[in-house]
């Protein structure tokens, strides 16, 4: 994410966790940062690394707070089949469907709001009762770039 993005992101979640009263502490703000740095997705122990280099006394504990914090309020995704995380392009966007797309060559990470398929399974969902509270749709292969190589 260039520059200019991570910042303007920032910025659109600070002012969310003001709106939710919630509390976006420095070192949440920095896990987040350094998340939208990344081009591909990140495991835990991956951010703490980078979080060492300016508080070389976090602890994993640290990151996973962080990380439980960003993933309840929507501002990141968590990748179940590699253990990793994303920041979430559709900040702010409540209840939304995520398709992400996994280079399983390159790690590439790339987000759609999966309209259409949010509402089918909202529809399946209401056929039997369940109420849907977060979906995202992991769908892995070989991404435009790496096919091209």
């Amino acid at each position: 994410m260039k520059s200019s993005h991570i910042e303007s992101m920032l910025a659109k979640v600070q002012k969310l966790c003001e709106q939710r009263a919630v509390r976006l502490t420095p070192q949440r703000q920095l896990v987040l940062r350094l998340m939208a740095e990344q081009k591909s997705a990140i495991s835990a122990y991956d951010l703490l690394d980078l979080l060492r280099i300016s508080e070389p006394q976090a602890k994993p504990p640290t990151v996973y707070r962080a990380l439980d914090f960003l993933l309840e309020q929507g501002f990141i995704h968590k990748i179940e089949s590699t253990n990793s995380y994303v920041v979430c392009h559709h900040v702010g966007e409540p209840l939304h469907t995520s398709a992400l797309f996994i280079c399983d060559n390159c790690g590439l990470v790339t987000e759609y709001h999966a309209e259409g398929i949010d509402q089918q399974l909202k529809a399946l969902a209401d056929t039997s009762g369940f109420t849907i509270q977060h979906s995202v749709l992991e769908t892995h292969g070989t991404c435009a770039n790496c096919i091209a190589k």
